[in-house]
């Protein structure tokens, strides 16, 4: 007898067989697309309609052709090159020091409670606060730009490793113990795979935020980069020129979101949050 039929014959609806999750997936891209098309849309017909004054919203068609233009000259691909080396930079050394600093206070009950003044103290300081301590430290060069992101970034990693630190199940970590196991043999082996999830969090958002400090010291301080160019257009009066950099802003923090998700599916394949993803 077939497992999916009753005794009395009648058949057994299959568990799972009808989950098809490939036919949501174009449903929710069309209407991500749908949504897009709308803002473009009504983008254009502000203008257009005389709502909004054009010299201060140009319709999003010209705002995309001068995008178009721009993505063939060498000085603007330099400048997106500039903020990304100072969003990588920053990210790179606010992730090393916030791991390295999250794990040594998390690991241990006296720091922790040492510390945790303090952390709420500084975490809440906006980065943009210390912008005249960034220009009068280091001018308008990159590590003005880099003091803003690490700041920033920093504190969105720290927070997620302490967190992860302290979601240890101490049965697992006394058991660790009692098989032996040295301090650095437990952070590896128990600490850091249940931190794991939380400092992947962490790194998504601090690469968000990097991002967008990026931009404001680039835009503020006048650092090279995409956000000195906007300046640039705005005070130049190249109004569609000014939103279409504006736009490679946003793209680029879409692209940065999409890698950073993809890098985080493919490091947290073992964990049930992102398997369950998979199934779901």
């Amino acid at each position: 007898m077939s497992s999916n039929t009753l005794a009395s014959g009648g058949p057994v609806p299959s568990v799972g067989r009808d989950r098809r999750p490939g036919r949501k997936l174009p449903a929710k891209q069309l209407l991500g697309l749908a949504g897009i098309v709308g803002f473009l849309a009504t983008w254009e017909l502000i203008p257009r309609l005389g709502l909004i004054d054009e010299r201060f919203l140009p319709p999003a068609s010209e705002v995309i052709l001068a995008l178009g233009r721009d993505f063939g000259l060498t000085a603007f691909w330099l400048s997106v090159g500039e903020t990304m080396v100072a969003w990588f930079l920053g990210l790179i050394i606010a992730v090393a020091l916030a791991v390295l600093l999250g794990f040594i206070i998390g690991s241990s009950d006296f720091l922790r409670r040492a510390t945790n003044s303090t952390v709420e103290f500084l975490r809440p300081i906006p980065s943009v606060a210390l912008i005249p301590l960034a220009v009068l430290l280091f001018g308008v060069k990159i590590e003005s730009s880099l003091m803003l992101i690490t700041y920033a970034a920093f504190w969105q990693v720290l927070i997620q490793v302490l967190y992860g630190v302290a979601d240890v199940d101490m049965v697992a970590n006394n058991t660790a113990k009692t098989y032996g196991l040295g301090r650095m043999a437990r952070i590896r082996y128990v600490v850091f795979p249940t931190a794991l999830p939380y400092l992947m969090t962490g790194v998504r958002l601090a690469a968000t935020v990097a991002l967008v400090l990026a931009i404001t010291a680039e835009l503020v301080i006048g650092s090279p980069g995409l956000g000195r160019e906007i300046a640039l257009a705005q005070s130049g009066g190249a109004i569609s020129g000014m939103y279409a950099l504006v736009l490679a802003t946003g793209l680029i923090g879409v692209l940065i979101n999409a890698l950073m998700r993809l890098i985080e599916k493919k490091t947290l394949s073992w964990h049930s949050s992102v398997r369950s993803e998979v199934i779901v």
